[in-house]
């Protein structure tokens, strides 16, 4: 009774979920909403307010002042709610192989001759042509071998505008950058997430995605081609239930 509630919710969940989708036939997908993304959240919520001393207050009268607003002034993102532009470019390679090999050979021998004449006594009983002086014999031989391989290659090139989320205690800013693209029926997502110091952020207000701690880049898509490339509802339960 057990197993045919949970075939009939397994394939009830399998149907509601192939239905929700009818709606998207022959329709490109929708592009996420930004309205009430954490982004524009951080964008519309501004940082504290830093005093200024008297000295930092002559200076924003002047046009050779050192503030964000001048035209000498430093504008990399180190705010809540700034903007930088995240550079990722990924070109690794990795080759490996192993090969290993072992072989083990064993004989060995027992037999009992004479022992107070016990050995001529159940030689008489043994079957025929079995003996006691030769009583255990065992031989072994194992042999194994192993090889391995392992060939990685990545390229990647893309670059992302990143909003600063949050500032730490520590001065480290939290970024969050979202990037989609639709292509006919297709929208290829770029999501980049992490920590950056303000220091590593060069004077082009970029920073590239090897300094950014805890980095989180997802780049994939969704659409006809994504769906094409996954296999079926029932044969992803299937090699999930199935032992064999």
């Amino acid at each position: 009774m057990k197993f045919r509630s949970l075939s009939a919710l397994l394939i009830a969940s399998t149907l509601a979920s192939g239905c929700s989708r009818l709606g998207d036939v022959g329709r490109a997908p929708g592009l996420t909403p930004v309205d009430d993304s954490l982004e524009v959240r951080a964008m519309a919520t501004p940082g504290f307010p830093v005093a200024l001393d008297s000295s930092q207050r002559a200076d924003r009268a002047s046009l050779w002042s050192g503030t964000r607003s001048s035209l000498l002034g430093d504008r990399r993102a180190n705010l809540r709610g700034d903007i930088l532009t995240v550079v990722v470019e990924i070109d690794d390679s990795a080759e490996i192989s192993n090969s290993t090999s072992r072989s083990r050979a064993g004989s060995e021998g027992m037999g009992i001759d004479a022992l107070f004449g016990i050995p001529q006594r159940l030689n008489d009983r043994l079957p025929e042509g079995a003996s006691m002086g030769d009583a255990v014999r065992l031989d072994s031989t194992s042999r194994s071998r192993g090889d391995g391989s392992v060939s990685r290659n990545e390229q990647l090139e893309l670059r992302v505008a990143a909003t600063v989320v949050d500032v730490l205690n520590n001065g480290v800013l939290k970024i969050q950058g979202s990037q989609e693209v639709r292509v006919n029926f297709e929208i290829r997502e770029l999501i980049v997430t992490g920590f950056v110091r303000p220091e590593d952020i060069s004077r082009q207000n970029e920073i590239t995605y090897d300094k950014i701690a805890s980095a989180r880049i997802s780049y994939g898509g969704r659409g006809q081609i994504s769906d094409v490339q996954q296999p079926r509802y029932g044969q992803q339960i299937a090699d999930i239930v199935l032992p064999f």
